[in-house]
């Protein structure tokens, strides 16, 4: 009896790392310069990095229309930065 509880856990656990490692991750493949965003139309970011689940790191800006837009990263960016800090402020202002 038992060997049995102990056969139907190992099959769950199984089951359960193979689900955890199925989960889709909604990655950038490629990455756009930064001069064609306009950061009136921008409402959020994320920063998507290599190695985390996606093959390359991006800043991933979302607009108003909640298109997700993949540009350069903010590291070595002015421009990137400069958005990255307005959304911040704009966030921090509306809490």
């Amino acid at each position: 009896m038992a060997s049995k509880v102990a056969a139907l856990l190992l099959i769950g656990l199984i089951c359960f790392e193979f689900a955890a490692a199925e989960i889709a991750v909604d990655c950038c493949l490629r990455v756009e310069s930064e001069k064609r965003l306009h950061r009136r139309n921008l409402v959020s970011y994320t920063i998507q990095r290599a190695g985390e689940g996606c093959k390359i790191s991006a800043t991933v800006f979302v607009n108003r229309r909640n298109m997700k837009l993949c540009v350069v990263p903010p590291e070595g960016n002015p421009g990137v930065q400069k958005i990255i800090d307005y959304l911040d402020k704009k966030r921090q202002s509306h809490q």
